[in-house]
């Protein structure tokens, strides 16, 4: 019975990391969607370099940073040969080291991808294979030493089941400061100030995106038991109700706020409340998670209009306010519902997380910018980057109008 336990455990966690890996697909299409035509093979380009240099990076140096012995701050063992830290019967953490090691791969580049949205359309493509891999080697495996590796946040109860604030608002605050150090795009900002809608090309690949990244969500989530467990439908339940919440409630708020129920803000409604339960969805029940998902399906609304509006940050997928803000909101609400969680906990670890990535971000993106440059010229980010970057179009064919 032992052995079978373990080899469902196995199956299990697989399944769950051939989904997780499934979720490229899924931000390849939302992001594309969600942007302008003449961009669509760059924004292609990336999601899948994310992952290729997320998977070689995490391997050499970034699953040794996160799992490497028992310091708090930083793992300090198995560069270059993680498969070192197995025990003697080739498991770690309950399972043969490789399947933990995929299933932990797929997160890391999960978490990198998050920021391809953000910064979409005006920027370097060797610039962005840059700080993809500098994420998967020094931002996103030290803050998950912290919560998942035995560090200083688990020791002190820190509970993030699957990665509201280690996948999701890392890779939304690494968006948030490319996204304000590379500037907004052309033409997004009049000369007073105001925003100026730029339109995606294609919301039914926008929509896909969406229902490819709902469906990854129940590996992301019920996969982190890396177990095959009781509770994998409680989780599920809570996965699905959050993200059913959230949509419902952002068309209604953009429905009342617009005069009609708005397409790309409600379909970023559904990622808000799956961003928002993921910390959560193992300690909470099914109303609980209902209202934590409606609460994040309010917020992403006015996040987004606040760094649109307010603060000027150009965010052409909304990532910044999806998977930062709503990644925080369900840290925090983990704190006051969660079973057997501290809110004071979830607070200090919400904290720390956001001002090491904060930081880290920040210099990575400051050190490109005055180096090799950050941003494409005036001319590429006009004519679109497909061509200048890439030599090619996504749509060949096609003629795109070509606006400042």
């Amino acid at each position: 019975m032992e052995n079978t336990q373990v080899l469902l455990n196995i199956v299990w966690t697989m399944v769950g990391a051939f989904l997780v890996y499934f979720m490229q697909a899924g931000f390849a299409m939302v992001e594309t969607g969600f942007t302008r035509a003449k961009n669509s093979g760059n924004i292609l380009m990336k999601n899948m370099m994310d992952f290729v240099l997320g998977s070689l990076f995490f391997f050499i140096i970034g699953f040794a940073l996160m799992f490497g012995g028992s310091n708090a701050f930083i793992g300090t063992s198995g560069f270059f040969n993680p498969k070192a830290l197995a025990d003697a019967d080739g498991m770690f953490n309950g399972l043969p080291i490789g399947v933990f090691m995929i299933f932990q791969t797929v997160f890391c580049a999960t978490s990198a991808t998050i920021v391809s949205g953000a910064m979409a359309e005006r920027t370097k493509f060797i610039s962005y294979l840059i700080y993809s891999a500098a994420i998967s080697i020094f931002i996103y495996p030290i803050t998950g030493h912290w919560i998942w590796g035995g560090g200083w946040l688990s020791q002190i109860g820190f509970h993030d089941f699957a990665g509201s604030t280690a996948v999701h608002m890392v890779g939304g605050l690494c968006a948030l400061a490319g996204a304000k150090m590379v500037g907004p795009r052309i033409g997004k900002y009049t000369k007073e100030g105001n925003p100026v809608a730029i339109p995606g090309h294609n919301l039914p690949l926008g929509a896909l995106g969406v229902f490819i990244l709902w469906f990854c969500w129940f590996g992301f989530n019920c996969g982190s038991t890396t177990a095959a467990t009781y509770n994998l439908g409680d989780i599920a339940m809570t996965t699905n109700l959050a993200a059913a919440a959230a949509t419902l409630v952002t068309l209604i708020v953009t429905w009342v706020r617009y005069g009609k129920p708005d397409i790309s803000m409600t379909m970023n409604g559904a990622l808000a409340g799956l961003v928002a339960i993921t910390a959560s969805c193992d300690v909470v029940n099914d109303y609980e998670a209902i209202f934590i998902g409606a609460v994040a399906g309010v917020v992403v609304v006015f996040a987004v209009e606040f760094f649109d509006k307010v603060v000027k940050i150009d965010d052409p997928v909304g990532a910044i306010s999806v998977h930062g803000v709503c990644g925080a909101l369900g840290t925090l609400f983990t704190g006051i519902f969660g079973e057997g969680c501290n809110f004071i906990t979830q607070l200090i670890g919400f904290v720390a997380v956001a001002a090491y990535t904060l930081v880290l971000a920040f210099i990575l993106f400051f050190i490109l910018k005055k180096t090799i440059g950050l941003r494409v010229t005036e001319k590429e980010e006009v004519d679109g980057l497909d061509m200048h970057e890439h030599g090619c179009s996504a749509y060949a064919n096609f003629h795109f109008h070509n606006d400042k």
